[in-house]
């Protein structure tokens, strides 16, 4: 029985640690027929790499890469570096193991990636078929070439399996995550994570979604989610259940349905889910979301500017938009709203007008969190825009992050208006500014014990920025100039 070791290269924490939901995924299906082990990197970095590699003695090493960068156009975090000092470099030295690069950030970029590593194998998008085929194939020694989802580096070439089309039932096994990593610094700082369906139909374009997990929906069976939901509240009690999915609320009907058999069982959870569709918000939505748990959610408009929100590929119209913040407030649903500033077609008028709907619609009790400029990634609508505009090269990979920002407002006055937005507003944080002051956290979590708060930790947080001196006397929000 062949040995895998999967590793997780993910150490970034802000806002908040992500667990390795994909290679625990991973773990539970490969385990089956091969001893499998989970190495963590979010919070011992290598600490105990080798030693883990030389007691384990895999034949197989995995390597999950999930970002390549954090996408911040004020001051761009770039980590392959620290991939390969970290993680690379230290394999090469401790086994002859065959490594195998996979991950949502290397299924963008696995011809650079293979490369840059000199690794010879990747799996690009799902791993869950393609992986156990590949390791069943080296395992008898033959040609894997041809798998769906494999690519290799073979003689300064890179080689393409067959693409991958999924389709049907998505169809995966409970997570077990605690039982692969120490889940405890997750479960402080963040949520466990569960996936209900995989594949977007949606043309934003400068989404990556449809190229990692394809175009159509696959939905996972109701009851199947709700028993892990289950399970996972009998084995953690009180944790933090969060929906991963890039939109919760599409296709319409099995969110609700969801939400209406953890009804029906009666289960008393606390839910978040990021990635709430405006366009697909409705007053039973959110009714059977109250009902279910659910404790904040993210709403993702990017724009409410009608000319910018048609640019973007968005699958709502504004009025949509503002229906949608309405139930949020009827609903008293604590939400987070995402919005991405300079875009396509966007000019002074279409930021004046997210503005507008800001001030007139998100609650202040809601946080904001304002990004600049779009991160191109190859194959997008926005990558192929991008390159009419001579915004970035034919021949560039797009490794280094690449931003789109319309011309006119430019970069330097993009940051600056976003910048001032937020001097005056106190619930709108800047680009980069998603981890709390430490001492604006410290003062939080003391707060939440001494008062027994149970909201969810942005709405202290942002109780507590109001207060900020900054913040003091200001009469209302600055005019967008």
């Amino acid at each position: 029985m062949s040995r895998i070791l999967l590793i997780n290269t993910n150490i970034v924490k802000a806002p908040y640690p992500v667990p390795p939901l994909g290679l625990c995924l991973l773990a539970e299906r490969l385990a089956t027929r091969r001893e499998v082990r989970v190495f963590d990197g979010t919070f011992a970095g290598n600490d105990g790499l080798v030693e883990a590699v030389r007691s384990f003695a895999p034949d197989y090493v995995g390597l999950g890469i999930r970002n390549i960068d954090d996408m911040n156009l004020a001051a761009p975090s770039e980590y392959l570096d620290d991939i390969e000092r970290l993680f690379v470099r230290p394999l090469r030295d401790a086994t002859r193991a065959t490594v195998i690069l996979g991950g949502s950030g290397f299924s963008l970029f696995a011809e650079p990636l293979l490369r840059r590593f000199q690794v010879e194998w990747g799996v690009v998008g799902e791993a869950d078929a393609a992986l156990p085929a590949l390791l069943d194939r080296l395992d008898a020694g033959q040609d894997a070439d041809d798998l769906a989802g494999v690519v290799r580096l073979q003689h300064d070439t890179v080689v393409f399996g067959a693409s991958v089309c999924s389709a049907g039932v998505l169809d995966v096994p409970f997570s077990r995550i605690e039982r692969w990593i120490d889940f405890t610094p997750y479960r402080r700082l963040g949520a466990y994570p569960v996936q209900t369906r995989r594949g977007c139909a949606h043309g934003c374009t400068y989404c990556t979604y449809p190229a990692v997990e394809g175009r159509a929906y696959r939905l996972r069976p109701v009851q199947a989610i709700v028993d892990e939901i289950e399970d996972i509240g009998k084995r953690l009690p009180g944790a933090t259940i969060e929906f991963v999915d890039s939109t919760f609320n599409d296709p319409p009907g099995h969110a609700e349905s969801i939400c209406a058999e953890i009804v029906r069982r009666g289960l008393k959870l606390r839910l978040r889910t990021m990635g709430i569709n405006p366009g697909g918000i409705t007053d039973e939505l959110f009714t059977l979301m109250k009902a279910a748990g659910f404790a904040q959610i993210d709403c993702t408009p990017d724009s409410a500017s009608p000319r910018v929100i048609r640019a973007m590929g968005k699958n709502f119209a504004p009025e949509a938009l503002t229906r949608a913040a309405g139930l949020i407030a009827r609903h008293r649903m604590p939400t987070t709203w995402f919005f991405l500033f300079g875009g396509p077609d966007e000019d002074l008028e279409t930021v004046r007008e997210t503005f507008a709907f800001i001030d007139q619609y998100v609650r202040p009790e809601d946080l904001v969190l304002m990004g600049a400029g779009l991160r191109v990634y190859p194959r997008t609508g926005l990558h192929r825009r991008a390159l009419r505009e001579g915004i970035v090269r034919p021949d560039d990979p797009l490794v280094v992050p690449a931003f789109y920002v319309s011309p006119a407002v430019g970069r330097e006055r993009m940051l600056a208006i976003l910048r001032e937005a937020a001097r005056t507003r106190p619930n709108c944080l800047p680009p980069g500014e998603s981890t709390p002051d430490a001492r604006m956290l410290k003062e939080a979590v003391e707060m939440r014990v001494r008062e027994g708060l149970d909201e969810p930790m942005f709405v202290t947080l942002l109780r507590l920025r109001r207060a900020w001196p900054r913040f003091a006397g200001i009469g209302g929000p600055a005019p967008i100039a």
